[in-house]
Formats: C-alpha cells, structure tokens, sequence
C-alpha cells in the first residue's frame, strides 16, 4: 500500500557530505529554538544490565513535514556473534498522513551528524582565533569531529590525539586519519570546493600522553569517549578553552570535571536531555549548577537571539548528547538524494 525506501549503510555513504551535514544540523538546531521542530521523551531500556540495552530518539520537524525516530541498540555479546555490537535503525514517517516514507541504517548518519554537532559547538562558540585542538578518544567517530571542526574552525594549525585508555591506538588513528580526511567525507560534484576543503585538512596531527599539559595549550578540546569519570580536571584548563562533550549520552557518564561547569557559560542541544544523561548530568545533581544556570540550547545562539561567547577569556562548554532531530533532517536529505539518484531499495508496505 505505501512505497517505502530502504537505504543501506553503503547507500548513506553515497549520499552524504559532512558539509551538508554540518548545515541541516544547523537548521534543525533553529527550527527546535523557534518551535518548529520537537522532541519526543528518550526511552532507555536496559534487557541485560551492563550486557544489553536499546533507546529510542524521535520527534518531529513541521518544516520538513516529517516526524520519525532512531532505535539504537547495544548487545555486547554481538561481537562473538561476528555483528556489531552497536546497530541502528531510522525510520521517517509523512507528518500530514502518518504513512511511512522510508527506512535507513543510522550508523554513518550518526556518525556524521555527531561530527557536525561537535563542529557547531565550537563555531558558534570557541574564540575565532583558535588554532589548536584537542581530541579526547580516538575511536571512530574522532575522525567526524577532526572533519567537521577542520571545515567550519579555518584557523585550527595543530591538533592533538589522546587516547585516555590506548597509547597505540591513538598512534594507529594518527597514521590514517590523513587519508580518511580526503576519501570519506568529501561527496562533492564541485571540484573547486573539494580543493578548498582538502587545503583546510592540510594541519599537523600529533599524539600526546600528557593529557595536563596538552589540555593548557588547547583552545578547542572535544571529548568523545564512553569516559564514567573526569579526564579533564578544572585545573589544568586556560581561560578562553572551548569545550564540545560528545561521549556523555546515558545516565553515568562523565568527560569533563563537573567543577568546570561552575562560571562557565553552558550550552546544550536540549536542556532536558543534558541535565539527566549528558556531560551537565553529575554537575546538576552535584548542586554545582542549576539547570537555570544552563544560558540555553544552542539554536538559540545559531539564530542570533542571544550570544554565544561573550570574551575570550571566557570558558565554554557545550553538552550535545544527540537528539533525533539531526538523524531526522539528515535523514531526510539523505532520501531526497537517493530518489535524485536511483539509490536504494523501494518496496511495498
């Protein structure tokens, strides 16, 4: 009865480039801040505690005139199975008829719109002059961090790869990420902008161990790891530091010392969301701030109702745990451009 579109993990990589991703991000991040767009409450379950789980992101975008969700699921036993521990499911429904339009695998649009996320904390809100970055964890998804902020932070000379947990890893990242930066994420038919984004990925990658005295000379520092205790510690951070946390995105987690939030100007991609599973979590419950202290969601900065960073001393943090509307709006560009260019399977429903 209804024409459905599945788009495969290979199809989703077709299709995207991080610097549209970075865009639509953007726009849902206004359309949210203007009540265009909404969130649905985070459904978390646990099927075997520490072993198995699954949660459910949705909501809607009146503007794109769909409504959706992302199921994502961790079985750590999956591994022995020979499948992936982490699997991922979008699915995007018509908001006027409530028919289904499409069903794609979330993994390569998580990991770009994560990347975008992370970039948008700090345009939006580091000092424009900052020339060093700091990538705290150096899985997979620091690759879409380095891409993203390489594009939008055009000053950044030196970035610097720590692995809180695997000197080696972070080593064997800095041997490919070169590489990664110029085949995976630039999908441009325009050749003048790929030479334009290759020359902004042309900086100087180094691993470092001391994570003290690194975290003094960064003015950007991302964190993307599964961290449940501060890799960063208050005193070592300088004035005018930037901080964009990622990896904080279930009840637990922590990246960053929550001393830090104290005087520092905050900012989240949905408060709600933050102050109960996000990096601000341990900081609220602590009584180190309130969840008024939070400034505001960062659309509001992005549309220019207030501002962002307001001198260069100032410390920012912005506390992204992800929420639907970016696999959404991503999710539907990605559709436009597969029915664009015959990729995809459809099927009937």
């Amino acid at each position: 009865m209804f024409n459905v579109l599945a788009l495969s993990h290979n199809d989703t990589q077709k299709l995207l480039d991080m610097k549209t991703v970075i865009e639509k991000v953007e726009i849902a991040y206004k359309l949210k801040a203007t009540k265009r767009a909404s969130l649905w409450p985070l459904i978390f379950h646990e099927f075997v505690p520490g072993m198995a789980d699954m949660d459910i992101k949705s909501g809607y975008l009146t503007d794109a005139d769909i409504f959706g969700l992302k199921l994502v699921s961790w079985y750590g036993e999956n591994s022995n199975k020979n499948i992936p521990q982490l699997i991922g499911t979008i699915m995007v429904f018509d908001i006027h008829t409530g028919a289904p339009k499409a069903i794609l695998s979330a993994e390569h649009i998580t990991c770009m719109r994560t990347g975008a996320a992370g970039a948008i904390g700090a345009k939006y809100l580091a000092r424009k002059d900052s020339k060093t970055l700091m990538i705290v964890g150096t899985g997979n998804q620091a690759a879409y961090q380095i891409a993203a902020t390489l594009m939008v932070m055009p000053n950044i000379e030196k970035v610097y790869l720590y692995n809180p947990i695997n000197q080696s890893g972070a080593e064997k990242f800095k041997d490919t990420i070169s590489t990664r930066l110029t085949n995976e994420f630039l999908n441009y038919s325009n050749e003048k902008v790929v030479a334009e984004i290759k020359e902004k990925f042309n900086v100087e990658f180094e691993v470092v161990t001391d994570v003290e005295k690194t975290t003094g000379k960064s003015d950007i520092i991302i964190t993307v790891t599964p961290s449940r205790q501060a890799i960063i510690k208050k005193e070592w951070v300088k004035p005018g530091t930037h901080f964009s946390c990622l990896g904080s995105d279930i009840s637990g987690k922590q990246e960053i010392d929550e001393q830090l939030f104290k005087g520092a100007l905050v900012f989240t991609d949905d408060i709600t969301q933050c102050i109960s599973v996000g990096e601000a979590e341990k900081a609220v419950k602590a009584g180190i701030i309130r969840p008024d202290d939070i400034i505001e969601e960062i659309g509001a900065v992005i549309n220019g109702t207030i501002d962002g960073r307001l001198t260069d001393n100032d410390i920012t943090i912005y506390d992204s745990t992800g929420i639907a509307l970016q696999d959404l709006i991503t999710a539907d560009y990605t559709i436009a451009k597969a029915r664009e260019r015959g990729i995809g399977t459809a099927f009937s429903l």
